[in-house]
């Protein structure tokens, strides 16, 4: 079953509830709620749960345990909860790490455009700590609305500034790249998701943990459309109020010329699996794909990397770079 055919978790009372709650009683008091949150995911979502055992069993090597599937899905919630903060632009509190600042600030500098292609690993909302480092960081997304319809009336309401400044991924597609060429011309840094494909979108099939998973090559020739660098992220959540914040520049420029299309996406859509992958193995609990990820004729093969402390915990390697509301960003 595909990602498009699973209903939402949850419903917008109830998010609206978490949100109310997480508002006035504050994160630490708020967090009690992810227990039963957890909990419920583990009891009546049977297809999430079958696929985070499938998951984790590629990660680990190993059948997992039940109390890793609820770690699995406890990461999730936690994220969940915390993007009501971030959304609000209430980062105090949070210890977020950030590595490959330099590579981001260089460009910002200059004005200069790019793409921030990021994936369902971690937390997206936690890059929005950005601004607080460099006032010049526009960060803007494509999300499709009316495929995350409960999430989009959520923005709305917690930071209409925001949700503003989304840019539609149920549109057409010229008017989708027009609208990411107006934003990185004004010099925004430009989110997109490059681990799903919408239904009807081509995909391709990569290496990815042991096995064959579709990735979509839009982002790809979105970026090759418009000449702008490509930036990888990722917000890993460690555990407690610490995120781990990675850039890392995939290209100054990608190139897909008609002569070679087909072989040129080939390699690129297998290096970003291969980063993917590296990022996975950092953080496993961070993986937000709870649905039939990887080909369904594909046999879970044993994890050949080790899982560097299984993550989850505060186990990331190095310290990173803070920015500071607070202390909020360690560098």
């Amino acid at each position: 079953m595909s990602w498009k055919q699973r209903p939402e978790g949850g419903s917008a009372f109830a998010l609206w509830l978490i949100r109310t709650i997480a508002l006035l009683f504050g994160r630490r008091v708020s967090r009690v709620l992810l227990y039963p949150i957890t909990a419920y995911f583990l009891i009546v979502r049977g297809p999430e749960r079958r696929a985070s055992r499938a998951y984790l069993a590629r990660v680990l090597g190993r059948p997992p345990r039940l109390v890793e599937v609820a770690r699995h899905m406890h990461c999730f919630a936690s994220t969940i909860l915390d993007r009501v903060f971030l959304l609000c632009g209430s980062f105090k509190g949070f210890d977020m790490r950030a590595h490959g600042l330099d590579v981001l600030n260089g460009y910002m500098d200059r004005g200069q455009g790019m793409l921030l292609l990021g994936s369902h690993l971690g937390s997206f909302e936690a890059l929005r700590v950005l601004s607080l480092d460099n006032p010049k960081a526009q960060v803007r997304v494509v999300l499709d609305k009316a495929q995350n319809a409960t999430i989009t009336t959520m923005l709305e309401a917690l930071n209409p500034d925001i949700a503003r400044t989304v840019i539609d991924a149920g549109q057409d597609g010229t008017s989708i790249v027009l609208a990411i060429r107006e934003a990185t011309e004004q010099g925004a840094l430009v989110g997109l998701l490059g681990d799903r494909a919408r239904p009807g979108e081509t995909a391709r099939s990569c290496r990815f943990m042991g096995g064959s998973a579709p990735f979509p090559t839009a982002p790809w020739l979105i970026a090759s459309v418009l000449d702008v660098p490509v930036v990888l992220c990722f917000g890993l959540y460690r555990g407690g109020n610490r995120y781990d914040l990675h850039f890392e520049l995939f290209s100054e420029r990608v190139e897909i010329p008609r002569k070679n299309r087909a072989r040129m996406l080939e390699e690129i859509q297998q290096r970003y699996a291969q980063r993917l992958e590296h990022y996975v193995r950092l953080a496993p609990y961070n993986w937000f794909n709870f649905y039939d990820f990887w080909d369904s004729e594909d046999a879970v093969e044993p994890s050949h990397s080790p899982v560097p402390g299984a993550g989850g915990g505060d186990d990331g390697p190095g310290h990173g770079q803070r920015i500071d509301a607070g202390p909020v960003l360690r560098r």
